[in-house]
């Protein structure tokens, strides 16, 4: 459960606000009108606060809760604008197109997709098989994890298929990431940028039905991770 205590503000105010501006990708200035409307008070500054305090607690729920996934992955990464600069968003799916982990990345290289990768396993598994792009970074990462597996004493390795077209779910799965940050305009920060990214991949998994919740809207399920 996270924990709301000290908030001068309604848990389920907070969780609104949270879930609109990253679904919809609204300004802050007019999320502050939207919420004044509903009868909440609240200037943008703190509508900032609140969505990257909440968005990563919520994202770590999401991961726990989230369904089976499959053991073959598509990964690949795109390009976030921060501060101005362009900064490398990894992200991996699997077969079904199910959301599988995110990482926004300073770099494009050997160490940054062995991190990913990594990170990737600890929530979801070991896969069978990992598809990439021809990146060799990608490729280098994913050696790595073979190397470890290696010197575990594992008896398997995980297969890498370097084939374009198997990755295109994917490359269509950045699109609705895409969207919402292109209206963002940019991010100030990349603690910030990091932050709203993980909310928005939330509200992207319960787009695509991963925690097997029906009946409820998708706030409701939104908050129900919040329990």
């Amino acid at each position: 459960m996270i924990s709301f205590s000290g908030s001068h503000f309604p848990k389920d105010a907070i969780l609104y606000a949270v879930f609109f501006y990253v679904r919809y990708a609204v300004s802050y200035r007019d999320l502050e009108e939207i919420m004044a409307e509903r009868g909440v008070t609240v200037d943008h500054a703190t509508l900032n606060r609140w969505v990257i305090k909440y968005s990563p607690l919520i994202s770590g729920q999401a991961q726990r809760r989230k369904s089976g996934t499959s053991t073959s992955w598509r990964m690949d990464e795109t390009y976030i604008k921060v501060k101005g600069k362009w900064t490398y968003y990894y992200r991996a799916v699997d077969k079904h197109g199910k959301t599988l982990d995110f990482m926004l990345s300073v770099n494009r290289d050997k160490d940054a997709a062995t991190s990913f990768f990594n990170k990737t396993i600890q929530t979801n598994g070991f896969p069978d098989r990992v598809v990439i792009d021809k990146s060799g970074a990608n490729f280098a990462g994913l050696y790595n994890i073979n190397c470890q597996l290696i010197i575990n004493g594992w008896f398997w390795l995980i297969d890498i298929l370097q084939v374009k077209y198997l990755n295109n779910i994917i490359e269509q799965d950045h699109r609705f990431i895409k969207k919402l940050t292109k209206q963002m305009m940019g991010f100030k920060a990349f603690h910030s940028a990091s932050a709203t990214l993980e909310g928005i991949e939330v509200a992207h998994m319960i787009r695509k039905q991963q925690f097997g919740t029906t009946g409820k809207t998708a706030f409701q399920q939104f908050a129900a991770l919040a329990e």
